[in-house]
C-alpha cells in the first residue's frame, strides 16, 4: 500500500527530536500551566480545560489523545503518512510525559507550580517559552504537537482566511469559553500571554534567529554587480531579463540570499557600480539547496 511505502522515510533521528519535543511540551504545559489553571492554545488548551470540567478520571492525557488522534487521521489524505505517523508518536509522547509527571513521579503539581509558585505571571511565561520549545521543536522535525494545525490546513482555505487567522479564532473562543466556564477573565487573560510567547518561541525554533534576506537588485549593469557581489561574498546570483515600465527600456533584476550582517556592504557593491540601481530586501523563512 502506498502508506506504507511512505511510512518507510520516517528518520529515526527525527524521531529522538520528536521525543524531545514531546517531553519538553511536557514539562511546560503541568509544571507550569495546568498547576495555576493557566491554559495552552489549540486541542492542548481545549483539553486542559476538559480535564478540569469532566470527573477525575478524565485526565489530561486522555483528552489529549482522544482530540488529537483522530484530527491528524482526518488530515491524512493532505499532509501525508510520515507527517501524521511523526505528530501522532509527538502526541503520544506527550501525553506520557504528562501522565508520568502529574500521577507518577514524586512531583507535586497539584496546586502550584514547582519552580514558579503561584505566580501567574511567571507561569505564563516561562511554561509559553517551554511548551512553544516543545512546539517548535515538533514542526521543525517533520511533526505537529496539535491537531487544529491540521485542521487549519484543511478548512482554512475552505474558509476563506489564511491558517493563521484560524487558529487564532479557534484560540479566541476557546480562551472566552474558559472564562465562562471559570467565571473569571483573569486566567484567560493570562492564558493570552502564555499564548503570546509560545507564538514567539515556535517562531524562533522554526525560523531562527537569523532569518536570511533576499535582495533584488534592478540595475543596468548587472554583469559589474554580480561579480562585485560573487567575489566578495564567494556566491553565486540569478540575474532575470526585465524591462522597465514606465523607460521601455532593457533592465536586470539580480536576485541574491545573504544574511542581515550583509546588508550593508552589499548596498555598498551595488552602490558603487550603478549608482541609480534600485534594492529591495525581503526576509526568507527557509533557504534550500539540493547537491547532485
Amino acid at each position: 500500500m502506498k502508506i506504507f511505502q511512505e511510512l518507510k522515510k520516517v528518520n529515526p533521528f527525527n524521531l529522538l527530536l520528536l521525543t524531545a519535543a514531546g517531553i519538553i511540551n511536557a514539562v511546560g504545559v503541568t509544571m507550569f500551566l495546568a498547576p495555576v489553571k493557566l491554559y495552552d492554545s489549540g486541542i492542548s488548551g481545549t483539553s486542559m480545560l476538559l480535564s478540569q470540567i469532566t470527573p477525575e478520571g478524565f485526565s489530561l492525557s486522555f483528552f489529549l489523545i482522544l482530540l488529537n488522534v483522530p484530527l491528524f487521521l482526518y488530515g491524512l489524505k493532505k499532509q501525508g503518512a510520515v507527517f501524521t505517523a511523526y505528530a501522532i508518536y509527538t502526541v503520544l509522547i506527550y501525553s506520557v510525559c504528562a501522565w508520568l509527571i502529574t500521577d507518577i513521579l514524586p512531583i507535586d503539581v497539584s496546586f502550584a507550580s514547582p519552580l514558579a509558585g503561584n505566580d501567574l505571571l511567571l507561569c505564563a511565561i516561562f511554561g509559553g517559552l517551554i511548551s512553544g520549545t516543545g512546539s517548535g521543536l515538533a514542526i521543525r522535525f517533520g511533526g505537529a504537537m496539535d491537531g487544529i494545525e491540521v485542521m487549519a490546513v484543511v478548512f482554512a482555505k475552505k474558509l476563506g482566511i489564511t491558517v493563521g487567522t484560524f487558529v487564532m479564532a479557534y484560540n479566541v473562543v476557546l480562551y472566552i469559553l474558559c472564562g465562562i466556564v471559570i467565571e473569571s477573565w483573569i486566567l484567560p487573560l493570562y492564558s493570552i500571554v502564555t499564548y503570546a510567547a509560545a507564538l514567539k518561541t515556535v517562531d524562533f525554533i522554526v525560523e531562527g534567529l537569523d532569518r536570511s534576506k533576499a535582495a533584488m537588485i534592478i540595475t543596468v549593469c548587472p554583469d559589474e554587480i554580480s561579480a562585485a557581489l560573487s567575489e566578495a561574498f564567494e556566491c553565486g546570483v540569478t540575474k532575470i531579463e526585465a524591462m522597465g515600465g514606465y523607460s521601455n527600456s532593457p533592465k536586470t533584476i539580480i536576485y541574491f540570499v545573504l544574511n542581515r550582517f550583509q546588508i550593508g556592504r552589499m548596498k555598498s557593491i551595488v552602490h558603487e557600480a550603478d549608482p541609480k540601481a534600485y534594492i529591495t530586501i525581503t526576509e526568507v523563512a527557509d533557504v534550500f539547496k539540493f547537491n547532485k
